[in-house]
């Protein structure tokens, strides 16, 4: 037992460390121009233990040490009230509310879009090429022009951002949905005919059930983009609140340990979403009597 876990353990452990690795050599070569010139400007000469040592500890580095990072995370996260604008337990809940409302919206568009598309042959043929087209317009253009437009039809507050979010999560349920919709063979849909079920009931008990896998694949991916679209959203906006609201102010004011403690609790908060959502699949898939 200890030996399969080992095994599956110690890849990713390897490849951990050599990205650890590579971090911190990465900040010694990209924050040494600045020690250097800070020593040149004292008269001094900088020895290799010196420079590795300035590298790791600069205030505003341009890449910050992993140490860095984990220091600024466990005092924003762990020490600070989550009622304090300075924790990113606030930031990144204010993120969370925009990220799940979207992707619940994107979920639920996503899901009818396909139903239309695989039953009505003139969706099929006007509706899903539109539905690929809409995901070749930047995010960051069309994000400003949707708060334009929701905000001068008074509606403000979560319900713009949420709609960047939904932007971007519907496309891969969509996607996902007509593939998993159409998997059943000729023989099963023959099969129900036979004993004349309805279109609805080939949806209900034979084309949903079939689809689930496909689903729950398709809403991984959308769970991830629905957060790239909650961060999106609040940077044209002039948010003070949400990871990336943390994003721009520490762009704004150079301070790369923020804006890199910000991307890594956005990594882990889309990483337990998407665990989350892999929990339920394997769950929904063994009540189903599927392979997970």
């Amino acid at each position: 037992m200890l030996k399969e876990i080992w095994a599956k353990l110690s890849p990713i452990g390897v490849v951990v460390l050599a990205i650890f690795l590579l971090w911190y050599l990465f900040a010694i070569v990209l924050n040494a121009p600045w020690a250097h010139d800070k020593a040149k400007r004292a008269g001094a000469e900088l020895s290799f233990p010196q420079l590795v040592s300035d590298t790791w500890s600069q205030d505003k580095p341009k890449l910050p040490a992993p140490h860095q990072v984990a220091q600024e995370l466990w005092k924003t996260v762990v020490m600070k009230k989550i009622t304090s604008k300075r924790s990113l337990v606030f930031h990144g809940w204010i993120t969370l509310s925009t990220t799940l409302l979207g992707f619940i919206f994107g979920t639920g568009l996503g899901i009818l879009l396909a139903i239309g598309i695989v039953h009505n042959r003139a969706m099929d043929m006007s509706v899903m090429p539109w539905v690929i087209a809409s995901q070749t317009i930047p995010i960051l253009a069309i994000a400003p022009m949707i708060i334009v437009v929701l905000n001068a039809v008074g509606v403000s507050g979560l319900i713009p951002k949420a709609t960047i979010s939904m932007y971007l999560s519907f496309f891969p349920v969509v996607v996902g949905m007509v593939k998993g919709l159409r998997s059943p063979d000729a023989m099963q849909m023959d099969l129900l005919k036979t004993y004349n079920a309805s279109r609805f009931e080939l949806l209900w008990k034979l084309r949903l059930p079939n689809s689930m896998p496909y689903l729950f694949t398709s809403l991984k991916i959308a769970m991830a983009a629905s957060l790239i679209g909650a961060i999106v959203a609040e940077l044209p906006t002039g948010a003070v609140a949400g990871l990336g609201a943390r994003l721009l102010a520490g762009s704004y004011y150079g301070q790369t340990i923020q804006i890199w403690s910000a991307l890594i609790s956005a990594a882990a908060l889309a990483a337990v979403l998407v665990s989350l959502i892999g929990l339920m699949q394997r769950l929904t898939l063994k009540r189903m009597g599927m392979a997970a």
